[in-house]
């Protein structure tokens, strides 16, 4: 499980439009983007009743970890639970695929679906669940438009129209009722063991102040 570097920044709408236009001159915009340049991610996150993500997130603990059922543009086609964990102010991610059945019986609290021995992600979600009283919390859809740069495997996100839900039985509901979460855009940053002088300079790095934005978090505070 390779690490990565995460940097996020608030950004306003002049900012974006200079950013991506800069961008836009050296980087590929992401393979999925639709006709409006990106795509909607929803995701569906894991807490227990104490809200321990939260609590590891506010108390900036160095080392955490949450699980989320994740789709994009209503597709409940491709359909993958994710585990994103940090140590040391290094991200890492964990993903497997599941079946638009799994999920609805997940919704429904049927939680056996996951016990599949050949999928060691379900069966530590299964786990966790049964001791741990992992149970779905909240949804999370905003509009994500993505590039990639090669060099340092370099991924650049601006994150808008930031929504949530707590109704998680909606989960795979095109039509399912949100709520603002959070006025802002978010310029986000992800790359392996460098991040190239040029993206550095389009992105203006050096005098942005770095965020510790958690969509999950302020989903949950609203």
């Amino acid at each position: 499980m390779n690490s990565r570097h995460e940097l996020k920044y608030h950004i306003n709408a002049s900012d974006y439009a200079q950013l991506r236009a800069r961008l836009q001159a050296v980087a590929k915009p992401d393979e999925n983007a639709g006709d409006d340049g990106g795509y909607i991610v929803r995701s569906l996150y894991f807490d227990n009743y104490s809200d321990k993500a939260v609590v590891e997130k506010l108390s900036g603990l160095s080392r955490r970890e949450k699980f989320r059922l994740r789709y994009y543009n209503d597709d409940t086609s491709f359909i993958r639970l994710e585990r994103k964990s940090k140590a040391n102010r290094l991200s890492y991610k964990e993903n497997v695929a599941i079946t638009e059945e799994q999920c609805l019986a997940l919704l429904k609290g049927e939680y056996e679906c996951l016990k599949t021995p050949d999928a060691p992600l379900l069966m530590e979600l299964y786990t966790k669940i049964r001791y741990q009283n992992l149970r779905p919390r909240s949804i999370m859809e905003y509009h994500r438009e993505a590039y990639n740069y090669l060099a340092g495997n370099v991924r650049v996100t601006f994150d808008s129209n930031i929504r949530t839900s707590n109704n998680v039985t909606s989960f795979l509901n095109p039509h399912m009722t949100t709520i603002s979460a959070a006025n802002t855009m978010i310029l986000e940053i992800k790359y392996d063991g460098f991040l190239p002088d040029i993206i550095r300079d389009i992105l203006q790095i050096g005098w942005r102040n770095q965020t510790e934005f958690s969509k999950y978090v302020i989903g949950r505070l609203v």
